[in-house]
């Protein structure tokens, strides 16, 4: 039995945690907050409850390998409910709407709303993401990337199914109406990736919901990290300064508070690109771009918005500007396309009767903007609100609020040490994929892992909790199994 400390309790570290505690390691999960959760925590006021950041959940199968690795029923911990629409999409100043509806047959009338032709074309589209979802998430997404000659072997196959091509691109090779390219293509922007540029192994991220559809959690995602939480040993409060070494190895990590923890390994679930600073060392001489950030809004309203569902997005004018303007921009966007989280629409005790608890994702610039948040950020609140009721038709929204609370760039840097206030971690691009973002196992340092939205396979609730599977497997391969080892597998899907 080793000794294994986990640097933050986020998706990952809880994820990577469980594992080793079910390999019977003994392990100690390390969190800097007052709670576990990292970026999907949990924000409760006036009889409002908002989860902070995921909110929607996919492939649940991952979680229960999660909870059965660490010798948990993941259906007796949590409840889920499946929604179906998984989401309503408007476009500003138009009256039609598109829902994603889980059966094919609906899916394609809700596409003939805008395009029979596109319609025609869906049952084309999901044929030619199956592949790549098998290949470039299912099965690439269980294993280590940590060499190139293993991504040179890997990426002919992507090339010929078409998934190295810029995801927009890919997209419109099906789909002719703009609308409907946009539909299938924007969920990458919502894991820090600018469609325009993200490789089309992104469209997967449509197939897989499609293939496992998309799920509420009872209490929110939060209550996934609780139940996670409670079977680890988990010191909140207790934050990590340091990482120690010796001889090129591990030999524990010293807190803010000055306490050192000796370890025969570390998996930090910190940001990727400031490991270093943890260590001491340099900065990585290849930079790493770091994704956009988004600007959140919690708002408690004592008035009910029926035009918004479970999950909404709210696309405004001039789509592709906007997109550019918040992944690669140096100012904020002038127009607005956002995402709607209203939980009460499943779950009512989300929000006092008669109320709505609503969550607004704006995707907006990093810091490296240079935008002063604390000058700017009142403005685009209002700006935005003003937006959600005469372009969205959500009126009355302003005077309807009773509680509020918001997050933006400045915050991800300073709860979360996110590098430039990222959202999503590194961006998902082309060349910062796979073995060329930083690896799981560390090549410096022995006994150094990494797990989370930074390291390989990427952000996402499913993609950190694969990433969990990876770090922990070769945590394994240096340390061993223990005899507590508890199984769990999932084969490619038809």
């Amino acid at each position: 039995m080793s000794r294994i400390v986990v640097i933050g309790a986020g998706l990952g570290g809880l994820g990577t945690a469980l594992r080793l505690q079910g390999m019977g390691h003994d392990v100690t999960v390390l969190e800097q907050r007052d709670a576990p959760g990292g970026r999907a925590s949990q924000i409760k006021d006036g009889g409002f409850t908002w989860d902070t950041g995921p909110s929607l959940v996919t492939m649940p199968w991952v979680l229960e390998e999660v909870f059965a690795a660490g010798g948990l029923d993941f259906h007796r911990e949590v409840t889920l409910r499946e929604l179906d629409p998984f989401y309503r999409i408007f476009w500003a100043g138009e009256d039609r709407h598109l829902d994603f509806v889980r059966d094919p047959g609906a899916m394609q009338a809700e596409i003939a709303k805008f395009s029979a032709r596109d319609a025609a074309a869906f049952p084309g589209y999901m044929d030619a993401m199956k592949p790549i979802y098998d290949d470039g998430i299912l099965a690439a997404g269980r294993q280590k990337f940590d060499s190139i000659p293993q991504l040179l072997r890997f990426t002919p196959r992507m090339v010929k199914l078409g998934a190295a091509l810029p995801l927009h691109y890919a997209t419109s090779r099906h789909f002719r109406h703009e609308r409907i390219r946009e539909a299938f293509s924007f969920h990458s922007l919502f894991i820090g990736g600018d469609p325009f540029r993200v490789p089309a192994i992104y469209g997967a991220l449509v197939y897989l919901q499609f293939l496992d559809g998309v799920w509420y959690a009872d209490g929110g995602v939060y209550a996934i990290i609780e139940a996670m939480a409670s079977a680890l040993d988990v010191r909140c409060g207790d934050g990590v300064e340091r990482i120690e070494t010796a001889g090129g190895k591990v030999t524990g990590v010293v807190t803010v508070g000055g306490r050192r923890i000796a370890a025969d390994a570390v998996v930090t679930n910190a940001d990727a690109m400031r490991v270093h600073e943890m260590l001491g060392t340099p900065k990585p001489r290849r930079p790493l771009k770091p994704s956009m950030s988004a600007f959140l809004l919690y708002l408690g309203t004592d008035s009910r918005f029926p035009k918004l569902g479970h999950h909404t997005l709210l696309v405004g004018s001039g789509y592709r500007k906007f997109i550019k303007d918040v992944t690669g921009g140096r100012q904020l966007p002038s127009n607005f396309s956002t995402y709607v989280h209203a939980p009460n629409r499943t779950e009512p005790a989300m929000a006092p009767d008669g109320g709505d608890s609503l969550c607004f994702l704006l995707p907006v610039p990093n810091l490296r903007s240079g935008t002063d948040w604390a000058r700017e950020g009142d403005a685009l609140r209002d700006a935005l609100v003003a937006d959600l009721e005469t372009t969205f038709g959500l009126t009355g929204l302003e005077a309807s609020v009773r509680v509020e609370h918001r997050m933006d760039p400045a915050d991800f840097r300073d709860r979360y040490g996110a590098l430039d206030g990222n959202a999503w971690a590194m961006e998902p691009t082309l060349h910062q994929s796979a073995s060329l973002r930083p690896p799981n196992r560390d090549k410096r340092v022995r006994g150094l892992y990494r797990v989370g939205g930074g390291t390989h396979p990427g952000a996402g609730i499913p993609g950190v909790l694969l990433g969990a599977e990876i770090t922990a497997g070769l945590v394994a391969e240096d340390f061993g199994r223990g005899a507590g080892t508890h199984g769990g597998g999932h084969a490619a899907r038809a």
